[in-house]
């Protein structure tokens, strides 16, 4: 091979090369610039949102109560004298009526006797004293009997008959003292401890008592709520035809044990703790309720029809007021000042500023100002904040926790 050969194909080869490098260098330029974002999304803000939505919302307050025994009675002896036996066992449920203890009866059996006997005696007395009114009355027609001593006897039938009503008192007083030998439970409920045992002297003086029965179905709970709240149940009593419910939940959970009536909004505001009492009565035939049960209390006011809510998160405050953060169409985040009615569970009641279906932020409003771009937070953080906010959605929803 000559010179010039060899001289050529090394520039062949070199030119060859160089075209290679260059072509690889445009291929890395060209794919770095496909991967490089856009401005605006390189400066774009990730935040959580979610949409606004239009549901029936119940209206409640909440507060904490006490369970209480619907009506509790301690049932005494009305009269002095031994037990001879009790018919009842102890934490059993009786029906009102039913005997629970008996007392020897009888010494008063005894004085209703005798007063029927002293009835007897004195209507003999008062036929006799008629009969003789009823002579001395002709007599005095045929003027065999002066008319004083008509009179007498008039007045002597009087006075018996005075008599017999006397005793006729005397043998129903009786017949109630024997009556209180038997004693009956006065409403129905569940008796508790057995008191006094039999053979005991018992006396209506006692304070103890032989045995409390408490009704327990229905049964009661009674709560109170801030003095704030007294308007707002004012409003709804006066605005509902039927009356309020109320559902009571366990101290450490969102399951719901029972629904029952508004009964009792009391009649003043106790000044010492700015609190105003009430009372809910309900059906516990499975005794899921039980006197000395605290509760967790909900009344419920009324639905809000149709309202607009929002997670409570996406609700900011200013010295302005309240506001959210909305976005437009074209992915800018934009503050939007509203008007909350109400926060319960987690959810926003929105009365003005908002609409439908607008996508507010819910968590990430630090990083925001106006006008500036979004992008959706996919992360699990993200994501996390969103079912956080849909789940208190569900369990505010009405009917939720039944």
């Amino acid at each position: 091979m000559t010179t010039l050969s060899k001289t050529r194909s090394t520039l062949l080869i070199t030119a060859a090369i160089l075209v290679l490098i260059g072509a690889a260098g445009w291929s890395l330029s060209h794919k770095a610039d496909a991967a490089a974002p856009p401005a605006a999304a390189a400066n774009a803000v990730s935040v959580s949102t979610t949409t606004v939505k239009q549901q029936d919302m119940p209206m409640y307050l909440t507060g904490v109560g006490t369970v209480t025994s619907n009506a509790s009675v301690t049932v005494k002896a009305r009269i002095d004298g031994q037990l001879d036996k009790v018919g009842f066992v102890e934490g059993q449920d009786v029906k009102a009526g039913q005997l629970l203890a008996q007392l020897d009866p009888r010494t008063l059996q005894a004085q209703l006797e005798q007063a029927i006997a002293q009835k007897a005696k004195d209507q003999a007395t008062l036929v006799n004293a008629r009969l003789d009114l009823q002579r001395y009355t002709t007599l005095v027609q045929q003027d065999a009997a002066t008319q004083q001593t008509l009179d007498t006897q008039k007045a002597l039938v009087n006075q018996l008959q005075a008599s017999v009503q006397s005793d006729e008192a005397q043998i129903n007083y009786a017949k109630v003292q024997l009556s209180f030998t038997s004693i009956l439970a006065p409403i129905s409920g569940r008796v508790g401890a057995r008191l006094v045992d039999p053979g005991n002297i018992v006396h209506a003086a006692d304070t103890n008592g032989l045995v409390v029965i408490n009704q327990i179905d229905p049964i009661a709970v009674v709560f109170t709520l801030p003095e704030e709240s007294f308007q707002s149940i004012n409003n709804a009593l006066h605005g509902s035809q039927k009356p309020l419910s109320v559902q009571t939940f366990p101290r450490n959970s969102d399951t719901m044990l029972s629904q029952g009536n508004l009964t009792l909004l009391n009649n003043q505001i106790d000044t010492t703790s700015g609190t105003v009492q009430l009372k809910g009565i309900f059906q516990n035939p499975s005794h899921v309720l039980w006197p000395g049960q605290y509760v967790n209390v909900r009344l419920v006011l009324g639905d809000r029809k149709q309202a607009l809510t929002v997670p409570a998160a996406a609700v900011q405050r200013s010295q302005d007021g309240t506001y959210a953060y909305v976005i437009k169409a074209d992915g800018t985040a934009q503050i939007q000042t509203i008007q909350v009615a109400n926060i319960q569970d987690g959810i926003a009641v929105i009365d003005k500023g908002l609409s439908a279906g607008q996508r507010v932020v819910v968590d990430g409003q630090y990083k925001l100002k106006p006008g500036i771009k979004v992008v959706e937070d996919t992360s699990a953080a993200g994501n996390a904040a969103v079912n956080a906010s849909s789940a208190a959605a569900k369990t505010s929803a009405p009917g939720a926790g039944k």
